[in-house]
């Protein structure tokens, strides 16, 4: 079909505005499934995005759409709609010319929203303004319309209004599409050029990569190349993304689809490379690509110690399916055999422990997060840390310095004295600020990573109302003064709860955590001490009272010596009980550890 016959577009919005079920209403309208067809949200093929109402996994779809009496091919590509998934959201958005932008009628704009627009607009992307769930009772039509067109700039008659759930407005929208979304460009005779947008791993066929054609052709039984590390296959299969496959003998510009070429790890074929000709290929990639950025190191280990090699296969299948997963073995005193992990944020971290017990049926635990230090010994040596576990002691280190962030920060105008407070909370240097727009800016600073990865997202959320967006670069490693602070309980410490603070918010973090702690541990039969300490100097303590026994209630009568006697035995059983009893500690409490607060 001819270049000026396809779309290809996205549609952006924030989570639980109603894309999946937009999408599914596209399906049904080009008849790509029935109209009676029982499964909803047919994009969002895991349990797990189902139930959380979110897309995890970037999914496209190619329909057919006739308008005015010609086929048009629509290519339809989803994408994540969660923070920590944005490095997957700017490929998908870099394969398309144009971008559905939706907003829920009841809800307004929000957080994601705005920052998925910024993406497509800077990624030149036409935008289709659209309001959903325009029939719910508490819409308000015209206020989002108000907001949209002060945001995007457009005329209201532009906004196109659906009802994505009762199928209202959806014809009229796909017609919009063909008629406001430019067509791809590109040149047929040029060497090939495509962009991963997508790839995943199957079982019996290897490493499947979606790709949106930018220049030239790819056909079947092809030699490849992929630009980023320069390795080399066959194309033993190619064609269009339908609900199923669609295999044809080649894909031209301006089309997107899936190539099979015996790829063993998905690690190989990343999200943003480019792929090419191996003979007379392209010499320049496309522009963008980058290695995912892990923002929370953290320990993963299974609540049962004979679950460890379960563990050990689930975590290299898991990485099979997820490029941005980055492990290596570890061990714990009080934990056994697990691994330490990269991830790309708190969701991502919550999402591979679910899938973990969902697919495999390994419950695990996971541990406090941290980053990478180098440490300068009095010796002269140098050694990396990035584990709480493997700190040396205070009185061998000479120098300590951590990883220091250049931090951009955008957000609207209204919100700059929140977001320069919460910086300075999190010992960031303000470098400088630069107005978008009359109604945005943005704030420069250097960050500490180990101020970015605990709670800085969502209390960034907090203070701009969700508006605020992020994004970070490393810039250098700086001179700092950091502790590790050890957690006790009853006296034993923890190794899985350890980490590692700058030394002036030592006492706040370790206060914050044995206070969560002790909502969290349950009640024994004697009293159990939570202690926060750097080296041997206890900073914080909190307690979990002893539950009571009442061991009177059969006392009735006689002298006071008698109950006086009860008590005292009492009192001396849970002395020797606190000396010999251990401390239950629930999986919850390592989890409350994770999310304690940080300032």
């Amino acid at each position: 079909m001819k270049q000026d016959k396809i779309r290809n577009f996205c549609i952006i919005a924030h989570i639980d505005h109603g894309k999946s079920t937009l999408a599914d209403r596209f399906l049904e309208a080009t008849h790509v499934i029935d109209k009676n067809s029982a499964i909803a949200q047919v994009l969002d093929d895991m349990d797990l995005e189902r139930e959380k109402g979110i897309t995890i996994k970037s999914q496209a779809i190619r329909m057919i759409h006739n308008y005015q009496g010609e086929d048009y091919i629509l290519n339809l590509i989803d994408t994540p709609g969660h923070v920590d998934f944005s490095y997957e959201v700017s490929r998908a958005l870099a394969s398309c010319e144009g971008a559905i932008l939706l907003v829920d009628a009841s809800q307004g704009i929000e957080a994601q929203t705005m920052s998925n627009l910024y993406l497509a607009l800077d990624n030149n992307l036409e935008i289709l303004p659209v309001i959903n769930k325009i029939d719910l009772p508490k819409a308000d039509v015209e206020g989002t319309e108000h907001d949209m067109t002060d945001i995007i700039g457009c005329n209201p008659e532009e906004i196109i209004k659906v009802s994505a759930k009762a199928g209202t407005g959806i014809v009229e929208l796909l017609d919009a599409v063909i008629e406001q979304l430019p067509p791809p460009k590109g040149d047929l005779e040029s060497q090939p050029k495509a962009l991963i947008f997508d790839s995943y791993f199957d079982m019996y066929r290897g490493v499947v990569i979606l790709v949106r054609m930018f220049e030239g052709r790819l056909s079947k039984g092809q030699r490849i190349r992929l630009c980023s590390n320069g390795r080399e296959y066959d194309i033993e299969d190619i064609g269009y993304l339908g609900l199923k496959f669609q295999p044809q003998q080649e894909l031209k510009v301006g089309e997107a689809g899936y190539i099979i070429a015996n790829i063993k790890e998905v690690a190989d074929a990343r999200v943003g490379d480019t792929v090419t000709s191996a003979r007379n290929g392209c010499l320049q990639a496309l522009p963008g690509f980058m290695e995912p950025k892990p923002m929370v190191y953290s320990g993963i280990f299974p609540i049962n110690g004979e679950d460890y090699e379960d563990l050990v296969v689930a975590i290299a299948k898991l990485k099979l399916n997820d490029a941005s997963l980055i492990y290596e073995k570890e061990s714990s005193a009080a934990l056994g055999y697990g691994f330490r992990c990269g991830f790309l944020g708190m969701l991502h971290l919550e999402i591979v422990k679910e899938r973990m017990l969902r697919e495999y049926n390994i419950p695990i635990i996971a541990t406090t997060p941290s980053v990478r230090f180098n440490i300068k010994l009095k010796n002269g040596n140098d050694i990396i840390v990035y584990n709480p576990v493997d700190f040396p002691d205070p009185t061998v280190i000479d120098n300590i310095f951590e990883p220091i962030m250049d931090t951009e920060i955008i957000v609207p105008t209204d919100y700059i004295g929140n977001i320069m407070k919460l910086a300075q909370e999190r010992r960031g240097i303000q470098k400088n600020i630069q107005y978008i727009d009359e109604k945005r800016v943005s704030l420069h600073y250097e960050l500490p990573l180990i101020e970015i990865i605990f709670d800085f997202y969502d209390k960034l959320k907090t203070v701009s109302r969700g508006y605020a967006s992020l994004d970070y670069h490393f810039k250098e490693y700086r001179l700092s003064n950091v502790v590790k602070v050890d957690i006790l309980i009853n006296g034993e410490k923890v190794d899985a709860m350890s980490f590692i603070c700058h030394h002036d918010k030592a006492y706040n973090w370790g206060k914050s955590v044995t206070e969560t702690l002790s909502e969290v541990i349950p009640k024994h039969l004697f009293k159990i001490a939570l202690q926060a300490c750097i080296g041997g100097k206890i900073i914080a303590r909190s307690t979990v009272n002893a539950m009571r026994k009442d061991v009177l209630a059969k006392c009735y009568g006689g002298d006071v010596s008698r109950k006086r006697k009860l008590l005292d035995k009492q009192k001396e059983g849970k002395k020797k009980m606190k000396e010999i009893g251990s401390v239950t500690v629930p999986q919850e409490a390592f989890l409350a550890v994770l999310k304690a607060d940080r300032d």
